[in-house]
């Protein structure tokens, strides 16, 4: 359904000097740099898959969404989405695509819902029954019925998002672009929108595109994910891949009787590994321990805790996605 090929995407940008003599001069003589925020990637997504698309900020995956939008247009490089060029032809390939983007919104401000889905219907040209069908099934897979009436601007944010979801959907659209579908929403409603997208894309063998800083979106609804970083893409496999290959980590949670036993507790020494191999978060009641299961085995990190102090609570998970993409980074996880 998704083929990107070799796709590098650059942009100009002018530098100048500081101060008022830089100013002037870049009036009459600018100098320019070239930047590459897309750098030779490639990937494909057969119908009905949903792909995680991640990668920190300013790693180029918006420049990404925006060229398999057909917003901007690569400098070298080919896409193609169900057939068709993006950026040709925009008109009839936008009625093919669904777009969501969490901080911003497609729906009339002061209109009731029912008013611009039907305004929707106008625009994407579909016909009455048809309208009638999809509307039946997107009340049902996102329950509008509680305030499909009302106008836009007093909807809550998780109404407005399940709002936004269903009119990226009106035209029954073969590949769907997610820009943050769960930002700023609570637990319960984020769970909402995943179970109905999960839903979308069974029922329907719709093509997702996800992209998102919250990794249990990726957790809960993709099977595989492509990370970019710095334009290039880092890693294209499945979760549970990059969890066998990176996510060689353990976690240990555990709370003490005294908290002055705390002091008993010298991990890398006591193990003789590297500081990488072992981290270590305090909190007032939790004391957590993330290790490197491959050269600290779980028993002797258990066995090691209970000869040197008094356990009041004790756990033992697997460390969760964000840590993994963080050490893929390089970069440190903050907090317990």
């Amino acid at each position: 359904m998704i083929y990107v090929d070799n796709v590098t995407k650059e942009f100009k940008k002018v530098v100048k000097e500081s101060g008022l003599k830089g100013s002037i001069s870049s009036l009459f003589c600018r100098t320019y740099q070239t930047v590459r925020a897309v750098d030779d990637i490639s990937f494909h997504v057969p119908k009905g898959e949903i792909l995680g698309f991640i990668g920190a900020n300013g790693a180029g995956k918006s420049t990404t969404i925006k060229m398999l939008t057909g917003i901007l247009t690569p400098t070298s490089g080919k896409v193609k989405i169900n057939g068709q060029v993006p950026y040709k032809n925009r008109k009839k390939y936008v009625q093919e695509i669904g777009v969501v983007f969490g901080q911003r919104t497609q729906l009339w401000w002061d209109l009731p819902l029912t008013e611009t889905f039907s305004v929707l219907q106008q625009i994407y040209q579909v016909e009455e029954q048809e309208f009638q069908k999809r509307m039946a099934f997107l009340n049902q897979v996102l329950e509008l019925e509680e305030f499909i009436k009302s106008p836009v601007r007093t909807l809550s944010l998780g109404q407005r998002m399940r709002a936004d979801l269903a009119a990226s959907m009106i035209h029954n659209p073969k590949v769907l672009f997610l820009d943050e579908p769960t930002i700023g929403l609570d637990v319960a409603v984020k769970n909402n929108i995943r179970k109905a997208i999960t839903e979308i894309n069974q029922q329907e063998q719709t093509t997702i595109i996800l992209t998102t800083h919250d990794l249990n979106d990726i957790e809960s609804l993709c099977k595989r994910i492509v990370m970019i970083d710095k334009g290039k893409i880092m890693y294209d496999g499945s979760l549970t891949e990059m969890k066998s290959k990176f996510g060689k980590y353990r976690e240990v949670n555990f709370s003490l009787e005294q908290e002055a036993e705390f002091e008993k507790l010298s991990f890398a020494a006591d193990f003789q590994v590297e500081k990488e191999d072992i981290k270590v978060n305090r909190s007032k009641e939790k004391i957590t321990v993330t290790f490197h299961a491959g050269k600290i085995s779980v028993q002797s990190m258990l066995s090691y805790l209970l000869k040197r102090v008094q356990i009041k609570d004790i756990s033992v998970n697997d460390v969760n996605i964000e840590e993994i993409v963080c050490r893929m980074y390089g970069k440190e996880v903050t907090g317990a």
